[in-house]
């Protein structure tokens, strides 16, 4: 099936692409979630009365025994959460969807609070009779957890201390995250008049706030103009809400780290992440220092848009005026064809979210914007959601968010304690598998203007993922050193950081709008995940190096790469980049790979050259 232009007006494969969460509770709905909370507390229970205050006793065989327990209760504990918190993320308007969120996040606070002592008592041990009691037979499954733990000795709490914290957080931090969430989800975007007839965008009239965006990739620059109007109008209502929301995260983290000896904002999630931040500190420069990337696209941009600057909603605007529309299944047909040509094993695990109804792709209202992959559990296929508009980057985002599902799907065998890689790590698989899905995409695109569209429109998701995601951490670095020097920020003084950090990246090349102040109060990660966006920098120049080295060798790199995916977090970072050749340790990685991007920008600019089109 070819794409059309314009979009589908209809789709019904796209409507019908839901997924089942019935697998993770075995078919048995909310009375399964119930009842695994309830059966976790009660072995949590019982573990805490065999194991507290006598884990020193343990050798090695019988860490084993516990840790398999421990690791049965997390899975537990795992499928009703997941089943509560999927269910809520595509109708958070559901006051049923909210009050199972909140009943399961009780009882797993619950859990948390008895089986604190583990972590406290692990961490007590001296050093030698830690890895004595690592070197026994059979704890690989939870080896690299544990010695994880152990990092975290000085910042740790005595146990009733931390015992409180974790029961507050749930009223606490987590209220306010959950707040967030149904607001953002909430917020609908009145379309102005001259597009609300446009079926692709939702059929006109209000539309959730991720249709509204996605308009702002469209050639029409009336329309992206008015989009962005209405946009900032959309937020505009419950601005001091989530401004005064933010506020009191921003605080509470403060006072976490102040509690726990952290000694800057960002060090808790280094640590998270198994990076120093002597490492984090010089991807971010190495990126800061290269700015002049994005402003040399956006420069040409705007000659090929007519314009002497662009505005801060021209960013991702086409650059062609033929707007492809790819339907549902004509993006699912792409994304398998480019994972199964690359690895069949790839290919066959990335059908399983289509053929297993693990993957949650129309837009609705109440449900939550964006789009991410959820892990589950070892013994549970993974799942994805989707926010699909027919734009060629939602092929792109399938495709990404495919390379997360299919390296969960992977790394299961390594068991609940190293499914999961560290931030700077987790994006890999994605990018990896994105920029497989554009060399198809390209090399299928005979037509060059569709072809520099597309050199275009991948310049612009790396930059967004590399350029764009640091300056996001320059924000945060403001605005949580400001909350804690000054106090209370401003609804004003938030728009003032936002876009301080925000032209600091783009200079003289685009000219930010009095509206875009208030873009920052949207984005998810700053409220739930502090400090998470580096990784996205870290995950695309890691991902783009492999790539290369994909290229290079060809096929000879596919069973070193799925060995790598495979180990999950088994292991630190830099050994996982050693099984592919890639040297995290060396100080000039980054470096290389904003070299690669800045390839990407020479291509895109001798595209550029070719069509004649620049004014």
């Amino acid at each position: 099936m070819a794409a059309t232009t314009p979009a589908e007006p209809t789709d019904p494969e796209l409507q019908a692409t839901a997924w089942d969460l019935e697998p993770l509770v075995e078919g048995e709905g909310e009375e399964g979630v119930e009842r695994r909370v309830r059966e976790a507390l009660e072995r949590a229970q019982a573990f805490a009365g065999r194991y507290a205050g006598k884990l020193e006793e343990l050798d090695s065989a019988g860490l084993r025994e516990a840790m398999q327990e421990l690791a049965e209760i997390h899975e537990l504990v795992a499928r009703a959460g997941y089943y509560a918190a999927l269910r809520f993320s595509t109708d958070t308007a559901d006051p049923a969807n909210g009050a199972l969120l909140q009943k399961v996040q009780e009882q797993e606070t619950a859990i948390q609070t008895t089986l604190l002592f583990v972590e406290l008592e692990w961490a007590a041990l001296s050093d030698a009779r830690a890895e004595e009691l690592l070197a026994g037979a059979g704890l690989e499954f939870c080896a690299h957890y544990l010695r994880n733990l152990r990092r975290y000795r000085e910042h740790l709490l005595s146990e009733p201390e931390e015992k409180i914290l974790a029961e507050k957080s749930l009223t606490g931090a987590g209220a306010w995250t959950r707040l967030f969430e149904e607001l953002t989800s909430a917020i609908e975007v009145q379309l102005p008049a001259e597009g609300a007839d446009t079926s692709a965008d939702g059929g006109g009239g209000k539309v959730a706030l991720d249709v509204a965006l996605s308009r702002l990739a469209l050639a029409d620059p009336d329309v992206r103009r008015t989009t962005a109007e209405a946009v900032t109008a959309a937020l505009a209502p419950g601005l001091r809400t989530r401004a005064y929301l933010f506020n009191t995260l921003l605080a509470d983290k403060a006072t976490d780290d102040r509690l726990r000896s952290y000694p800057h904002w960002l060090a808790a999630r280094n640590l998270a992440n198994e990076a120093s931040d002597e490492s984090v500190g010089a991807l971010i420069e190495a990126v800061r220092g290269r700015y002049e990337i994005p402003r040399r696209w956006y420069r040409l941009k705007a000659r090929l848009l007519g314009v002497e600057r662009l505005a801060d909603y021209d960013r991702m605007a086409a650059v062609t005026e033929d707007v492809i529309s790819y339907p549902f299944a004509h993006a699912r047909e792409i994304v398998l064809d480019c994972y199964s040509s690359f690895s069949p094993e790839l290919g066959a695990l990335a059908k399983r979210f289509f053929d297993e109804r693990r993957i949650d792709a129309p837009v609705r209202p109440g449900k939550r914007g964006g789009a991410f992959c959820a892990a589950a559990v070892p013994s549970v296929f993974p799942y994805v959601l989707l926010n699909y508009t027919h734009r060629r980057r939602d092929v792109l985002t399938l495709a990404h968010e495919l390379g997360h599902g299919v390296h969960f799907a992977l790394a299961a065998r390594q068991g609940v304690f190293h499914q999961s890689t560290p931030l700077t790590l987790a994006e890999t698989a994605s990018v990896f598998g994105e920029t497989i899905v554009f060399g198809r995409l390209l090399e299928e695109d005979t037509t060059p203007a569709s072809r520099l569209a597309l050199l275009a429109e991948n310049l612009e998701d790396t930059i967004a993922t590399v350029f764009r995601q640091v300056a996001m951490n320059r924000f945060e670095e403001l605005v949580h050193t400001n909350r804690r020097e000054q106090g209370e920020l401003s609804v004003e003084r938030l728009g003032e950081l936002w876009a301080e950090s925000q032209s600091e990246m783009f200079g003289d090349s685009i000219e930010l709008s009095e509206g875009y102040r208030s873009w920052w109060s949207y984005i998810p990660h700053f409220i739930g995940s502090p400090g998470y966006v580096y990784a996205y920098a870290y995950g695309q120049l890691l991902a783009l190096s492999v790539y290369e080295r994909y290229e290079q060798t060809g096929p000879e790199l596919v069973p070193r790469y799925l060995e790598m995916l495979a180990a999950g977090g088994s292991r630190s970072p830099q050994e996982l980049g050693e099984i592919v050749g890639v040297d995290l340790a060396d100080p000039n990685f980054w470096d290389a790979g904003l070299d690669l991007v800045e390839r990407q920008l020479q291509e895109a600019e001798a595209a550029a050259e070719s069509s004649g089109r620049l004014q």
